[in-house]
């Protein structure tokens, strides 16, 4: 066996290389060497602890060199730390951490280094046992990279929002992560990335402080900065206080007032149990305030031993998987095992006796679509492509096809309506806006003569176009496009048009109490029901299948139901939200009213009676600005909501309430050049052809930017290029649009 350097030989070696490239030995070096020779003296581990800021370019060669004698040296590990901004270029600190190997242990560093260091960090890996990364300043996390010595990540005070699927896939003997004052908050991607750590026992999100209600104020006043620092940590895991307390950057607790009230007041009790009046949360990231984040990190990893430094126990378990089953759906349709597809393929092929219905296997297949990636795949449709010309389009307002499954019809900021085929983003028909540009906020196509599409603009326009006889290039004229056409008389600020199943009349309402009814043959207007709500209605929508009752929705935060048949003045029954109500529509056999209030009160209300049926209970944000709306997705199966200062559309099942799916558009499309940063929903719709298929029309904050319409496949994979039906057969669905 051949006998290791021992450090005072390698103190020399080093300084024989400074020697040899003309430089004075680096004095942070040799404080290194210093600590390393007292620590073996004390029969303690012996670490190197080298400050990587402190190496100048001259260091480099000789202490590069150096690497290679300390590999074959009585050095049990080497720390490399990056304090402040390095002066060395990210390929030179680069190649020194990966210089030294297999003795390397513990990285510490914070983002001083470009978006290609990163890069390569997180592909390639690292050789070290512990990796403590701060200040990044990327929007997705994808370590796909080999680690396979880590066994301990801080990730702390970065503005990652979530994670790549590759994420922590080559981590095998990670057992403790943290990601304290981050951005993630979505809990389905979350917990499918960190599904790849099979050791993972420690992760945390935020730190509960331990304290006693009695004396946390009067302590918290008169105890030093160190000494709160010290009890934030005192109870997590011994490998996390292992990190250097100045590195933590941990604040005082003044902040988290407000978060101590909520607990003293019982808020967050029922999600933690003991944790109740005795702990204060801080440096918690957004997903901590998810409803039940707790219970559904719980039960979503099941070799978690430790969650926000609080131990799980066996009665956490349970309590786990109960509330779990009460609130979520793991699988859609209730399925509780997930099979693969070709699995279901077979078991179809062969006949196998639990094939009772062609919807049984459907949704058994969905089931193992959806079950085999929490990243849908989002594409966007790519607007301006009209043969050789591009043009920028920006859409306010779209629908399917009630028939055709390809084609949408979209109306723009500017009053154009453009039909495109979807599925190859090839835009079809073009008709420019008439007089004065104003955005089109309702669009209808007529079911019984599919060409026909009824236009309304928020100048109060109302027009129906026959498709047909719209321009096919965007350089048409006024003469041309409106050949086709029949004007209606003008309803004023217009915001919402609908057509009855028979495709005879239509309503329109806007920013008044009224709502005037159209007879679509002769192209006039029949009546105008005045004050029928006491504020104005946003919306208003025929049944799918009587072509006498509508419902109407208004900020007066009521819902009511009507009938043509009836005296106007007295609606069939009025259904109250706590807020204003954003919208209503009806399922597609017409059993239920869908009604959304601002702010993600949405609830469904049975159509015979309004009485409620099921509360969403989707959490409020407490912005009076946060306008919901909310549409069926696979006929009466399940409810999609989105809200326009949100980027997350959450997918509910419409008979139980129970949450399937969020679906964030923080990231993975470059519409525009850029990515799916800062996107919130303006309006959706579900695909009535596709089995758990959406569009939503979102909208960036930058002025400049335009908006977009997004589909939402979420049986498909995100890094799936092409969509694939693998069986499933689109259908026509009963819904009229709206």
């Amino acid at each position: 066996m051949a006998m290791l350097t021992d450090i005072a030989t390698l103190e020399e070696k080093y300084i024989e290389l400074c020697k040899k490239h003309g430089t004075v030995p680096n004095t942070s070096i040799l404080s290194a060497f210093f600590e390393a020779e007292d620590k073996k003296s004390r029969n303690q581990r012996c670490v190197m602890n080298l400050l990587v800021d402190r190496v100048m370019y001259e260091d480099f060669h000789p202490l590069f060199e150096l690497c290679n004698e300390i590999n074959a040296s009585e050095v049990e590990e080497i720390d490399l730390s990056v304090r402040s901004s390095c002066s060395l270029e990210d390929q030179y600190v680069l190649s020194l951490i990966r210089s030294v190997n297999q003795k390397l242990g513990r990285v510490d560093v914070h983002d001083c280094f470009g978006t290609s260091f990163w890069r390569d960090v997180f592909s390639q890996g690292l050789s070290c046992q512990v990796l403590n990364v701060r200040s990044l300043h990327f929007r997705k996390l994808n370590i796909a990279g080999e680690f396979a010595q880590l066994h301990t990540l801080v990730l702390d005070s970065n503005r990652v929002t979530g994670f790549g699927e590759g994420c922590f896939s080559c981590m095998p003997n990670l057992t403790c992560l943290s990601m304290c004052d981050t951005v993630v908050s979505d809990l389905w991607t979350a917990s499918a990335a960190l599904l790849k750590l099979p050791s993972l026992e420690e992760l945390r999100f935020q730190i509960w402080v331990c304290c006693s209600e009695s004396s946390t104020q009067s302590s918290d006043e008169n105890m030093s900065d160190e000494s709160k620092k010290s009890r934030i940590e005192e109870d997590f895991s011994s490998v996390f206080q292992q990190m250097d307390p100045e590195e933590d950057d941990l604040e005082s607790l003044n902040a988290e007032v407000c978060m101590r009230e909520k607990v003293s007041k019982g808020n967050i009790l029922d999600e933690t149990n003991d944790v109740g009046l005795k702990y204060i949360s801080t440096k918690a990231s957004p997903i901590c305030s998810k409803k039940h984040y707790r219970i559904y990190m719980i039960n979503s990893l099941p070799k978690l031993k430790m969650l926000d430094s609080l131990a799980i126990r066996k009665s956490d378990r349970d309590r786990a998987a109960e509330t779990y089953s009460e609130n979520f759906e793991h699988l859609p349709y209730r399925r509780k095992n997930m099979e693969s597809v070709v699995r279901v393929l077979e078991k179809r092929e062969t006949r196998s006796s639990r094939w009772k219905s062609r919807s049984s296997y459907t949704r058994s297949l969905c089931a193992a679509r959806m079950g085999s990636s929490a990243w849908p795949l989002l594409h966007s449709i790519p607007f301006g492509r009209f043969g050789d010309e591009s043009r920028s389009l920006s859409p306010r307002q779209f629908e399917y096809h009630p028939l055709d499954p390809s084609l949408m019809v979209y109306g723009t900021l500017d009053g154009e309506v453009v039909v495109l085929n979807h599925e190859s983003g090839k835009i079809l028909r073009y008709i420019p806006s008439h007089g004065a540009q104003s955005s089109i906020l309702g669009l209808c196509w007529l079911k019984t003569y599919p060409s026909m599409v009824i236009a309304g603009s928020a100048n109060g326009s109302l027009k129906l176009y026959d498709i047909q006889k719209a321009s096919t290039t965007l350089n048409t004229t006024t003469s041309h496009t409106t050949s086709g056409s029949v004007t209606f008389d003008e309803f004023d600020q217009l915001t919402s048009v609908h057509v009855n199943s028979t495709d005879k009349l239509f309503l329109a309402s806007g920013y008044s109490k009224d709502v005037a009814l159209y007879d679509i043959g002769s192209g006039t207007r029949l009546q105008v029901f005045a004050n029928m709500h006491q504020e104005h209605i946003n919306v208003v929508k025929f049944s799918n299948h009587s072509p006498s009752l509508f419902a109407t929705s208004s900020f007066d935060k009521d819902v009511k139901l009507w009938d043509l048949r009836q005296d106007p003045s007295q609606p069939c029954y009025t259904a109250s939200s706590t807020k204003g109500n954003v919208m209503v529509c009806f399922s597609p056999d017409d059993r239920y009213l869908l009604a959304s209030a601002v702010d993600n009160e949405v609830r469904q209300l049975l159509t015979v009676d309004g009485r409620l049926h099921l509360n969403f209970d989707i959490v409020p944000t407490g912005s009076s600005m946060n306008y919901t709306r909310s549409y069926y997705m696979n006929g009466n199966d399940y409810i999609i909501s989105g809200s326009c200062d949100e980027s997350m559309v959450r997918v509910c099942c419409a008979q139980t309430g129970r949450r399937l799916r969020d679906v964030s558009l923080e990231f993975g499309l470059q519409g525009n050049g850029s990515e799916f940063s800062m996107m919130f929903v303006q309006s959706l719709r579900g695909d009535p052809f596709r089995e758990f298929n959406m569009s939503v029309l979102a909208t960036y904050t930058r002025p400049s930017s335009v908006s977009e319409i997004v589909k939402v496949n979420l049986l498909a994979p995100r890094d799936h290029i092409e969509e694939q039906s693998c069986g499933l057969h689109c259908y026509p669905s009963n819904s009229m649009g709206g």
